[in-house]
């Protein structure tokens, strides 16, 4: 299973859940007649809302295709296997399209399940950067919040996910592979990323 889509599904039902509490408080405190409960009342309304926009928005963005369609192919390489799943370590260019320079960095992501690779250090898994922060527009010129996204989680087909591996520069492997050690390091920071310093990337990465 997809598990970028089940975290999807689960924003949306929790914002639901949200607007309906938000609506049944807003109704109570206009109920209530006072001057302090309809101050907290437009509150509510608000949140309501921005609830209800997050619901509405969360079917467009956790379609499988869109996703695997916008995303940008990035190489991973598993950098620890723990109770409960697989520490990923993927290498992203978090720069906006139009900007003068790339900004790449290390992030991680956990999963619980990577169907068609083997859990062993090193391993090679092919995978789609995914933005997911909320706001409609990046801040500066790059992405605050990018997640990797397994081939494998979209596709069995074994020729599928070699050919993606392929696809991937042995630069950017053999650069995973010597950074496999930041790996705890990047996953101990509040956003599981990881800036490069461009001085210390080889000239030949695209």
């Amino acid at each position: 299973m997809n598990e970028t889509f089940t975290g999807l599904r689960r924003l949306r039902l929790v914002a639901l859940l949200v607007a309906g509490l938000a609506v049944a408080a807003t109704a109570a405190l206009v109920w209530s007649g006072q001057a302090w409960g309809f101050l907290l009342a437009v509150v509510c309304v608000l949140v309501a809302a921005i609830a209800l926009w997050v619901a509405l928005w969360t079917p467009h963005r956790s379609s499988i295709e869109k996703l695997y369609h916008d995303g940008v192919l990035v190489p991973a390489v598993v950098s620890a296997a723990e109770p409960g799943g697989i520490v990923l370590l993927a290498l992203v260019d978090i720069a906006e399209p139009g900007a003068p320079v790339r900004s790449w960095a290390l992030i991680t992501r956990k999963v619980r399940k990577l169907p068609g690779h083997a859990p062993q250090l090193g391993e090679r898994v092919p995978a789609i950067a995914v933005r997911t922060d909320r706001a409609p527009r990046q801040v500066g010129e790059r992405w605050q919040l990018v997640t990797a996204m397994p081939i494998a989680w979209g596709t069995r087909d074994d020729a599928v996910i070699a050919r993606a591996c392929d696809a991937i520069t042995e630069v950017e492997w053999r650069l995973l592979t010597e950074n496999l050690a930041l790996a705890s390091r990047v996953k101990r920071t509040a956003t599981k990323r990881l800036l490069l310093d461009p001085q210390h990337l080889p000239s030949d990465l695209g």
